[in-house]
């Protein structure tokens, strides 16, 4: 298991869920990986799995979305210490509120859109210059179907997707005639606590876990890699 050897990928979200999974998968692939999320223990554990699955240690950095000036740091910070960036996975998302549009709070609403929205443009304004210091930057970004369906009461969720889905299919088409490559990951019904609060009633045992629908986010983060701005559902191994 050697695919992503040398490596420097960020995931953000990585404290629990896919997020995690994927990062204990590349680094069971031989990459570097530095981890964001708000809660640090929820890092260090990952960061304990890694370690005991013979992995390399990881970076760990706490940090909220929420706060542009923080995101606006990692560019400086990756760079003094790995000169480049290869990997960028923007996990992190929240799911605001299930309810009718008219009755969504501000702060509900706002909180989306920074988190689901305006955080991964940040990630790509501050990161694209380091993703094009590798020889072959790759960027994946997890959103959902639910853009596809127009489903009642998951407006604020839906429309955040919706928007990150534009913002990474035109990011996409301005690198196209770069080494980067850049696509949208659609995990599907998937075991984690966003879901089992979305979805209260449902039996997670009838969900994939996420550690198996880690193989998609590999193939997108190799450097053979050529899938260019598409929207990939993610298959149970």
């Amino acid at each position: 298991m050697d695919r992503l050897t040398g490596r420097i990928a960020l995931i953000t979200g990585a404290s629990r869920g896919i997020g995690a999974a994927v990062a204990q998968r590349f680094a069971a692939e031989g990459a570097h990986v530095i981890l964001t999320a708000r809660t640090v223990g929820g890092l260090e554990e990952v960061d304990d799995a890694i370690r005991a699955a013979g992995g390399k240690p990881a970076t760990l950095v706490p940090l909220d979305l929420r706060d542009g000036d923080e995101i606006d740091k990692l560019g400086p910070a990756i760079l003094g210490r790995f000169g480049k960036l290869d990997i960028l996975v923007g996990n992190a998302g929240v799911l605001g509120t299930l309810g009718p549009l008219s009755h969504t709070m501000a702060d509900v609403w706002n909180e989306a859109v920074a988190v689901n929205l305006t955080a991964n443009w940040r990630l790509i304004r501050v990161l694209e210059p380091l993703l094009r210091r590798s020889d072959a930057g790759r960027a994946m970004f997890v959103s959902s179907g639910i853009v596809r369906v127009n489903r009642a009461y998951w407006g604020v969720y839906a429309a955040t997707k919706a928007g990150l889905d534009s913002l990474v299919k035109v990011w996409a088409d301005e690198l196209a005639r770069t080494p980067v490559r850049v696509n949208l990951i659609y995990p599907g019904a998937t075991r984690t606590r966003m879901r089992a609060a979305a979805m209260p009633g449902e039996d997670p045992l009838s969900l994939k876990a996420p550690e198996e629908i880690t193989d998609v986010f590999v193939d997108l983060a190799e450097p053979g890699c050529t899938r260019h701005g598409e929207i990939i559902e993610a298959q149970r191994r």
